[in-house]
């Protein structure tokens, strides 16, 4: 049974996919042909009778759902005629961006927002939007790169090493760390044909969702990889002063070696992404075209309940990349963790917040954007050339206990591609005593703001802790490298 056929069974457009797969692993179960196909026959007329089938039974709720919102019209779909109030940290941020987030206010579900100093356009919400909702789920206001995160590993080697032995930092990066859109371990042209890492997560219950189950052999052989795009591992010093020392069980203040990696759930999650946001596009397609892309899951429906699910399930992964990472970078040293810190954005959460003067549990969004209730530590890079910042959340009410995720880039990839080249980017990476083992030119530092504004103007979310400036850095080599 192709596509054609199904939908010519009845299925609507957003389903007929997942039927599909779903006819695959029925006949791998051993079910019988035609067996599938009166069950198919009976899902499309009576959805409700088939919602405990072991295999079909998500469909038949997932068709139901649809049923039942075609059912109640576009009125429930229908954005306010005026947003609701939120708040703007920082200055001189891109229309565009304000006009988003002013977009996202103005849903049915919308509860309350925040638009953090590093924000810039995204598709839906924007890079940096904080969005609460009524127990409804936006896939497009998490983001494609589900639970994208940062780790930081304070190790017990001298920072000197960065100067005196920087080759072997290198090597070992080179050796436990891949990048790259398809990026695997153990495929050929692996260097080494190196084994896929091993990791708990992958005797989760992948079978949450048709699109995680689908992707779970890709998923263990990405697990460790950064991907591409802004995705780093780099060495650089953590300068913390004795009091902060102390807080973070630290034996003195000083400077330290560390080890920091920004990435998230790689191919598994974008395919979650690109799943559940046609599912919520399309129940949502009466939303004016402006607003397409912040088209929601009712947290009650199979599908929301299907994604919330997955996105979990990703976040446990997204941390498992960074877990592998950091064990086989610092064993390849023969060296020991005497830190450990990490955050992540573009998830979801469910969380009890005072809005409006009453507490309520909400949906909080963080797109490009970090957790930073009262006493929470985060991590917020700068770039290749300028310091991060190890923090402690302030727990603000307004910013929804939110902060930015980084600088922000004030220049789009293309952008930066046609403005710039590795020799007028040299000079500045030398100067800050930056080695370049490999990136793409649209991450040239001059593509992001000014992280001690962001920081500036984010002083009442959080206080900062520390500090990392990178010194030994690694990306995907795509587009023109550094030695061009």
């Amino acid at each position: 049974m192709n596509a054609k056929s199904l939908a010519r069974m009845g299925f609507p457009a957003p389903l007929v996919a997942r039927a599909g797969w779903l006819v695959g692993e029925a006949r791998r179960q051993g079910r019988p042909t035609e067996e599938v196909r009166r069950v198919l026959a009976g899902i499309v007329a009576t959805p409700e009778s088939f919602r405990d089938d072991p295999c079909f039974g998500p469909l038949a709720l997932a068709l139901c759902d649809l049923r039942a919102t075609e059912a109640a019209g576009a009125t429930a779909t229908r954005p306010r005629d005026v947003a609701l109030p939120w708040r703007q940290w920082g200055t001189g941020l891109e229309p565009d961006a304000v006009a988003q987030m002013e977009a996202a206010m103005r849903l049915p579900v919308a509860a309350a927002g925040a638009l953090m100093a590093d924000a810039h356009v995204g598709y839906g919400l924007p890079i940096g939007g904080v969005l609460a909702t009524e127990q409804a789920v936006i896939p497009y206001a998490v983001g494609v790169d589900i639970a994208c995160r940062m780790k930081l590993s304070v190790i017990d080697l001298p920072p000197e090493w960065l100067d005196t032995k920087p080759e072997r930092l290198t090597a070992a990066l080179e050796a436990e760390t891949r990048f790259g859109v398809g990026a695997e371990f153990g495929k050929r042209g692996d260097p080494g044909r190196t084994r896929p890492r091993e990791h708990p997560v992958l005797d989760d219950d992948w079978s949450v969702s048709p699109v995680t189950l689908k992707h779970r052999d890709k998923a263990r052989l990405q697990l460790g990889t950064s991907g591409s795009g802004n995705h780093f591992v780099e060495f650089g010093t953590f300068t913390v002063d004795a009091t902060e020392a102390a807080a973070l069980g630290l034996a003195t203040g000083g400077t330290y070696l560390a080890l920091l990696s920004h990435s998230g759930s790689r191919g598994t999650g974008a395919a979650v992404c690109n799943h559940y946001s046609r599912l919520a596009l399309d129940r949502c397609r009466d939303l004016p075209g402006a607003m397409r892309h912040l088209g929601w899951l009712p947290l009650d429906s199979a599908p929301g309940q299907e994604y919330w699910a997955a996105m979990n399930l990703m976040g446990r992964y997204a941390a498992a990349n960074h877990a592998c990472i950091h064990r086989h970078v610092v064993a390849n040293l023969g060296a020991r963790v005497i830190l450990d810190v990490e955050n992540h954005h573009n998830f979801a959460w469910e969380e009890e917040h005072v809005i409006d003067g009453v507490r309520r549990r909400v949906i909080v969004h963080r797109k490009g954007a970090t957790p930073a209730g009262a006493g929470v530590l985060g991590i917020i890079p700068g770039s290749m050339a300028a310091p991060g910042f190890l923090v402690r959340g302030r727990g603000l009410a307004a910013s929804l206990d939110s902060a930015s995720h980084g600088a922000g880039r004030r220049m789009s990839r293309t952008k930066a591609r046609e403005t710039y080249r590795w020799k007028e980017v040299k000079p500045l990476l030398e100067e800050r005593g930056v080695r370049l083992i490999s990136a793409g030119i649209d991450e040239v530092p001059h593509a992001y703001k000014d992280i001690h504004a962001v920081m500036a103007a984010q002083a009442d979310l959080v206080e900062t802790v520390a500090r990392f400036d990178p010194r030994l850095v690694k990306m995907a080599p795509e587009g023109e490298k550094p030695e061009d």
